[in-house]
């Protein structure tokens, strides 16, 4: 199911209708939240990402440390799956240094290299997925340059309730995030950003 999630009928959303959308199925939220996300790379406005690009590594990471995570964020029980290819990219390397906080208080996160995902991948990428609960779900789309479009947002519950299947198993057979943080990204360099 998740590979033909963009055959689904869903209603189209700008960034700004899926944000309006988005935060009050958030509050009223009847089980986990899940998110898949695939992309390798975006366009962030987010202040440790831009001190990232500006070649401040220590600033960036310390800007990661002092970002709060909501009260809200760790009232629900967050799943997380992150697909990575190799070489890791520049924004995959700083989006795992923000990960690395969440984790400690509010994600389960785990990390599947995307061979394992190749059998789902034959036509296209899996989508990024947020799946709240049982209720909704949304396809997060970017554009071409990265940048955030908004969302598809599906309603059927059968199709959230297959994919939440299929999130459980990719889930199960995923690393645990920490040991790949530590062995595959700690090590690596700051990341070179030109823009």
């Amino acid at each position: 199911m998740l590979e033909r999630i963009h055959e689904i009928s869903g209603c189209r959303l700008d960034a700004d209708g899926y944000l309006d959308d988005f935060w009050p199925n958030f509050r009223k939220i009847d089980d986990l939240v899940w998110k898949l996300e695939r992309l390798q790379s975006f366009e962030a406005a987010e202040p440790s990402w831009v001190a990232m690009m500006e070649g401040d590594r220590a600033r960036s990471l310390k800007l990661v440390d002092g970002e709060p995570v909501s009260r809200a964020a760790r009232s629900t029980a967050h799943k997380r799956i992150r697909v990575v290819e190799q070489p890791v990219t520049p924004y995959l390397r700083w989006e795992m240094h923000v990960l690395a906080t969440r984790v400690a208080v509010a994600e389960e996160v785990r990390v599947l290299d995307a061979g394992e995902v190749a059998d789902l991948e034959i036509d296209r990428p899996l989508p990024e997925l947020v799946v709240l609960g049982s209720a909704v779900m949304y396809e997060v789309t970017y554009d071409d340059s990265g940048m955030h479009s908004g969302a598809r947002r599906i309603d059927d519950s059968d199709v959230i309730a297959a994919c939440r299947g299929e999130l459980d198993k990719l889930f199960a057979a995923g690393e645990d995030f920490q040991p790949y943080y530590e062995r595959e990204i700690v090590p690596l360099p700051a990341p070179r950003v030109t823009v």
